[in-house]
């Protein structure tokens, strides 16, 4: 078997070991349609040969911008990378202003989307961006040449050969991929990762995620634009099973029901909308049969892996198992085993009750610029620790800091920030890539996440939010004096804001409106929330659909040094700030 070294071998390897019918399956007009491996390489050659005969050459960027996972994607990948060029997946849902930023800073060539909301966007930009040569669509639009125009310029054979050189020709250590992730400075960053970095991630993660080749079905959803994703998808095709893509995060429900998978990836905000649906469910129970179904999720609360509560607890857990949580996997498919989870921690308490529903979510942890797994759970030979992020995968060395930063080396580690060599040096020290993590490896050695070096975080969806880019923003406000971002680990963003005291009065003076005297009452008379509520919407235009502020509270105090708000420098004392209006936090994630 010839060993896998570039990204686009992983179809070949597949067509060797099992060619599969449904390789990668999408659902056009309410029917799923499948693709055979062999159609997969086919349609990738096809592309291949179009693209040459548009004139790509090697290193050449060609964007990617889908709002959902498709078949065509993946083929356009497989096709782009084996003539040497690269993919450049955006995300679908950033600003305007961030896709004119990418596809300048890219350099791209050829822009493909999917629909008609993300090509109007690049419309409204794509006089700003000269590089462009030509956007082709996956959606038949007016407005757009369609993708299947590049199927039918490549249907002549005559130049595979000249594909064949350019696939000999590009070796593992090279520029596959170049994913921007949202940076501290307001700029995205262009994570270059090489056809090794990536590779080299999945063969050395591969073995944790236990399938039966080419018998395993997953539903892949999280945004392909991700590297989570994304990688998650080469090992699918590594091991042969077949890939059903998701409608939408809408649809989920609906879409597990008819793939019936026995593995997904997830994030922890989609498991918390699951288990709020089957307890919202369960409520609407009555008599008997209410009170199992809470006494069973009593049970799930307190499990341990492999046995550790002892017999009395597995007599438990066996009768809810075969009452109850047998319903929770028969909504979800009935084959759901395993969905490996990233992007953010998960609460402890919902992977105990899945676990004990046989709905296992394993743990991982890693970053963009990580190709991205570090470490990840595995149920089998101990591997599954509640509260860890697994042991580090195979090749991967990561060790602590003295401040306690978590920092990794291995042939996962990017190549580096693209046009950017400074920021490259900052975070690439001495082989090892400084994480903004903090950690710490047990006994046993299980990775632990135990705090944010860097001020960044993440919501429960995954979604990275950097608080000094919204707080900047959101003080250009003149209602607003100080304002601090909150979220971590919950659904959404939102924020402490403390009201421009002096101002508002003034304002309010001359709009004749009475909002007391004291900072108190100002911060609860409902016309100052309203009016700070519009200037917040305002602001919100600018940035991310998941970035958005989508609730504040107003603050009764003007934030101090003397208060213990602000260091000396005035910078804000977030886990201060946090503790002081602990209740306004409560009212908002209630």
């Amino acid at each position: 078997m010839t060993a896998i070294t570039r990204l686009f071998d992983f179809p070949y390897h597949q067509l060797k070991r099992n060619n599969i019918p449904n390789s990668l399956v999408t659902k056009h007009d309410g029917q799923w349609v499948s693709t055979s491996t062999q159609e997969y390489i086919d349609k990738a050659n096809t592309i291949s040969r179009a693209l040459l005969r548009l004139g790509v050459e090697k290193n050449d960027k060609i964007a990617i911008i889908s709002t959902n996972n498709r078949t065509e994607w993946h083929i356009m990948d497989i096709g782009i990378l084996q003539v040497g060029a690269q993919n450049v997946p955006i995300y679908p849902t950033i600003s305007e202003d961030d896709y004119e930023y990418i596809l300048n800073h890219s350099e791209a060539k050829y822009c493909f989307v999917s629909d008609d909301e993300v090509m109007r966007k690049i419309n409204l930009k794509k006089h700003k961006v000269p590089n462009i040569i030509e956007v082709y669509s996956f959606n038949t639009l007016s407005d757009c040449k369609n993708w299947s125009e590049l199927l039918a310029l490549g249907k002549d054979e005559s130049n595979q050969t000249t594909v064949e050189d350019r696939k000999k020709n590009v070796k593992s250590e090279e520029l596959a991929t170049i994913i921007y992730t949202s940076g501290t400075t307001g700029k995205p960053k262009g994570v270059m990762l090489s056809h090794n970095n990536i590779v080299s991630n999945v063969l050395d993660s591969a073995n944790r995620i236990p399938f039966d080749e080419g018998k395993s079905i997953a539903l892949s959803f999280l945004p392909i634009c991700h590297i989570y994703e994304r990688m998650v998808t080469y090992i699918y095709q590594y091991y042969s099973v077949s890939i059903y893509f998701g409608e939408s995060i809408e649809k989920i429900g609906e879409n597990v029901k008819e793939v019936r998978p026995t593995v997904m990836t997830g994030v922890p905000r989609l498991t918390e909308k699951v288990y709020e649906k089957i307890v919202a469910k369960g409520s609407e129970l009555s008599g008997i049969k209410r009170k199992l179904f809470f006494w069973a999720i009593t049970v799930g609360e307190k499990y341990e892996p492999y046995g550790a509560n002892g017999w009395w607890y597995e007599l438990q857990l066996k009768i809810a198992r075969k009452l109850i949580f047998s319903k929770w996997k028969e909504g979800l498919g009935g084959r759901l085993d395993l969905i490996v989870n990233g992007s953010a921690a998960m609460q402890h308490r919902l992977l105990r009750i899945f676990a004990a529903a046989e709905i296992y979510i394993m743990e991982g942890y890693g970053l963009t610029e990580t190709s991205p797994v570090i470490s990840v759970n595995d149920l089998r030979n101990n591997g599954f620790r509640i509260g860890t992020v697994g042991h580090v995968i195979n090749n991967v060395e990561v060790k602590i800091a003295a401040d306690g930063e978590i920092l990794c080396k291995g042939p996962n580690v990017m190549m580096g920030y693209y046009k950017d060599a400074q920021l490259t040096a900052e975070a690439i020290v001495d082989g090892y890539f400084h994480t903004g993590d903090i950690g710490e490896i047990d006994n046993d050695g299980f990775l632990k996440i135990t705090d944010r070096k860097k001020e960044m975080f993440k919501t429960s969806g995954g979604k990275y939010i950097a608080p000094q880019l919204l707080e900047n923003a959101m003080k250009q406000s003149r209602f607003i004096e100080q304002i601090m971002v909150i979220g971590e680990g919950e659904k959404m963003p939102a924020a402490f804001i403390q009201p421009n005291f002096a101002f508002i009065k003034e304002w309010a003076a001359i709009h004749k409106i009475d909002i007391g005297t004291t900072t108190a009452e100002i911060s609860k008379n409902p016309q100052v929330i309203e009016r700070i509520q519009q200037e917040v919407e305002t602001i919100n235009e600018k940035f991310g659909h998941w970035e958005k502020i989508k609730r504040f509270e107003l603050t009764p105090d003007v934030w101090s040094i003397e208060g213990g708000h602000l260091t000396p420098t005035l910078k804000l004392k977030r886990k201060v700030v946090k503790e002081l209006y602990k209740d306004l936090y409560q009212k908002i994630y209630a």
